[in-house]
């Protein structure tokens, strides 16, 4: 008896997702649990088990395509065994439209029946298409995500009165974004084109876009992955959101690698690798005990302050970036914060982290100084308030008490936000994180 394979719920949030890869081709055997297909959504990207042991008999949903969760996108069943009523009765798959949402029909939200399995079930095109202005009226604010809500609150517009061109009518952040950039009059102009609006930060030519090549250069030119349309896209969110503003300070790391030499072999017995991103990450969890602010978000007029200290650590993978969260950082020791940054750096490369592992963060730590970089200015990871850059550390030379001295330096770089973080703060957090590193206690390792 053959199995359905569904497009998986990665999170209560999400609607929907898109098929990157397909790891297994019609044909092929698979065991139970082994990876079968890799997909993207809002929050993460994953490979997906297989929920049977069998051979793929067919693939519904091609690489590149997005439909809403619970959609079948492949049957898998004995060896020999063919589909009971063949590819038309496979639910159709969603293509995918400009913004990562299906194109040219509203599909059914998360949780909703399956499509219907024979095409004399099917509702007429006229009749969904009569449907879709109630699927999409009152009932939108409800089929946003909190964080569109969010954006739409801060800029003062009724979600109520936008196109949304997410399936079932939901509104997506690129719509809320394009609209701001536009205005009404724009996406009024639109609709009444019978277009949607083009997503803002994901291939979006607003009025007066100046063209990167012309009609006689010699180019290639290749589509963005899904993933990096995401971080395009919270990019410039974050970039339109925050008041970024940056403070630089030069910290010794010259007692820290005296206890990191010392102790390095000892952590390794323990399956933990003592690295200065493990100090680092101590010395912010308890700074930022001291400075309450820097661990806060903004919601509307409001200060939300984070009783928890949950800390992104930005990993690079080899077509994007993603920022796993170690929960309850403050209340871990070195060696269980070594162990886990260790843990979620490789489960992100893996593509084996859950939704839940990429949200909730309070503040950010990212990394550039692993290629050399000097110091870098890194976007703040929304809705935190702030993130610290860390630069490459190495020898310097340098003054201590009047005299010329060889001793290992590093550029610490604090993002934060001037809507909340004053100046004379942030560089009051530093000057403490830098006097913690500095004068590091061996006792705590």
């Amino acid at each position: 008896m053959s199995t359905p394979v569904v497009m998986p719920q990665m999170g209560e949030s999400i609607a929907e997702g898109t098929i990157v890869r397909w790891i297994k081709k019609v044909g092929d055997s698979v065991d139970r649990d082994e990876p079968l297909f890799e997909i993207s959504t809002d929050k993460v990207d994953a490979e997906i088990p297989s929920p049977v042991a069998g051979v793929l008999l067919e693939i519904a949903v091609k690489e590149g395509e997005t439909v809403p969760v619970n959609s079948v996108v492949a049957t898998i069943g004995a060896a020999g065994e063919a589909t009971a009523s063949g590819a038309a009765d496979a639910p159709p798959a969603a293509v995918a439209g400009p913004d990562g949402s299906p194109a040219g029909k509203s599909a059914a939200p998360a949780g909703a029946p399956a499509a219907p399995a024979r095409a004399s079930d099917a509702v007429p095109a006229a009749s969904a298409a009569a449907a879709a202005p109630e699927a999409a009226g009152g009932d939108r604010r409800q089929k946003s995500s909190p964080l569109v809500r969010k954006i739409a609150q801060e800029h003062n517009v009724d979600i109520a009165r936008l196109s949304g061109s997410g399936i079932g009518g939901r509104v997506t952040k690129s719509d809320i974004l394009d609209y701001i950039e536009k205005g009404p009059a724009s996406a009024a102009s639109a609709a009444s084109a019978g277009q949607a609006p083009a997503p803002a930060g994901q291939g979006a030519k607003p009025a007066g876009h100046t063209p990167v090549y012309g009609p006689n250069d010699n180019v290639d030119i290749q589509p963005m992955s899904v993933m990096r349309k995401k971080i395009a896209e919270h990019m410039v969110l974050s970039r339109r959101t925050s008041a970024h503003v940056y403070s630089v300070f030069e910290v010794s790391f010259q007692k820290v690698d005296q206890i990191r030499k010392a102790k390095k072999a000892e952590y390794e017995r323990q399956g933990a690798k003592l690295t200065f991103t493990s100090f680092i990450a101590k010395a912010v969890v308890d700074t930022l005990r001291r400075h309450p602010v820097i661990n806060a978000s903004i919601d509307g007029d409001n200060i939300v302050y984070k009783k928890d200290i949950n800390l992104g650590m930005a990993v690079a993978l080899d077509n994007g970036l993603i920022v796993p969260v170690v929960k309850q950082a403050g209340e871990k020791s070195i060696l269980g914060l070594s162990k886990a940054i260790q843990d979620v750096a490789d489960r992100a490369r893996a593509k084996k982290l859950s939704p839940d592992e990429v949200q909730g963060g309070t503040f950010t730590i990212t990394n550039p100084g692993n290629h050399g970089v000097q110091f870098g200015l890194p976007v703040i990871n929304q809705p935190q308030v702030a993130i610290l850059g860390v630069g490459t550390i190495e020898k310097r030379v340098v003054v201590v008490d009047d005299a010329i001295a060889i001793r290992l330096m590093g550029y610490l770089t604090l993002g934060y936000d001037h809507r909340l973080v004053d100046g004379v703060v942030a560089d009051q957090f530093l000057a403490d994180l830098k006097k913690y590193i500095e004068t590091f206690d061996a006792a705590q390792v």
